[in-house]
């Protein structure tokens, strides 16, 4: 009965026959249609001679249908082999590219093993990690793209404060690092963010003799206050106490008509006479964008302006008990 265990059942859309019992029987319909022509024809010959014109004629049927399938399975590996092809040209082309791309990274000067890290984890990253983590992943990429992309024209920005980049280029010094601050009553110096910064600092002069200048820009206001000058003091003097060589300049007040604060109350900080960061403040004091530039006129004209600066500003007096 049809649907007990072990009934064959037959094929959906109709009965399924096998290809080799199907060439089975075209030859032996062949073969019967042949010694029937065979029998019209000389209907008084040798019947051992109609027998075998018959199975001749059969025997052709079935090798010209195992040529056809041939054919049809040649035509079917080379197209097979084809598309292999095409994909392994395919894939040889993308590493071709990535050690091409790679290769560039070394002549560059770049660090090809940052760069196999980075792929690797990221790829490790999309197969195992939630949504959120793939989501921040890319965002994150997304952002160095952008930043790496910007560099190209050797300036990059950023929408707010980013401390990031100022301690990491502190960390990249070679040379010297010239920076002004620009108000001794500013909150930066009693945050979080001033100790990695002073940190990177003392470890750039202490490990490769980096040579550091900052000029504090006081408000005449602030230097009429005997209790900010007082803070300012005891600032400076721990600058001094980690090498860090310091002068301050009092700034005459700004006009009232001028709504925008003062260039030179703008926080730069130039890194080997290359590289500069600028911090541009709003009305508040409150830093809403970063600029990086290594434009080499527009570096110049800011290490002009902060040697004119530094060559009006006042050497702060040591402290007494030390």
């Amino acid at each position: 009965m049809q649907g007990e265990p072990g009934t064959p059942r037959p094929a959906a859309g109709g009965v399924h026959v096998a290809p080799l019992m199907l060439k089975i029987l075209v030859t032996v319909v062949v073969s019967m249609v042949a010694y029937v022509l065979t029998n019209l024809v000389n209907q008084s010959g040798d019947e051992l001679w109609k027998i075998a014109v018959a199975v001749v004629i059969g025997g052709s049927a079935l090798i010209v249908q195992y040529m056809v399938d041939f054919e049809q399975r040649l035509g079917t590996l080379e197209t097979a082999h084809t598309e292999r092809s095409r994909r392994l040209e395919e894939h040889f082309d993308q590493l071709s590219d990535a050690a091409a791309l790679l290769s560039d990274l070394d002549d560059a000067g770049m660090s090809t093993s940052d760069a196999k890290r980075l792929i690797k984890n990221l790829r490790r990253v999309g197969r195992q990690g939630p949504e959120i983590v793939k989501a921040f992943a890319r965002s994150e990429v997304e952002s160095l793209a952008s930043v790496v992309t910007d560099l190209t024209g050797m300036s990059a920005h950023w929408p707010r404060d980013n401390n990031e980049w100022l301690i990491r280029l502190t960390q990249c010094a070679q040379r010297t690092i010239d920076a002004t601050s620009s108000s001794v009553d500013q909150r930066f110096w009693g945050t979080d963010s001033a100790g990695p910064y002073l940190d990177a600092q003392t470890e750039a002069m202490g490990a490769r003799r980096v040579t550091i200048r900052r000029l504090f820009m006081v408000k005449e206001s602030e230097a009429n206050a005997p209790e900010v000058m007082a803070r300012f003091t005891r600032l400076c003097q721990a600058q001094l106490s980690v090498g860090i060589t310091v002068r301050y300049l009092v700034l005459p007040p700004s006009p009232v008509e001028q709504p925008h604060p003062r260039p030179a109350s703008r926080d730069v900080v130039i890194f080997d006479t290359d590289l500069y960061l600028e911090f541009e403040p709003d009305q508040l004091g409150v830093n809403v964008k970063t600029t990086l530039d290594a434009q080499r006129e527009r570096v110049n004209r800011q290490v002009r302006w902060f040697n004119a600066l530094w060559a009006r500003a006042q050497e702060v007096a040591p402290d007494p008990a030390s």
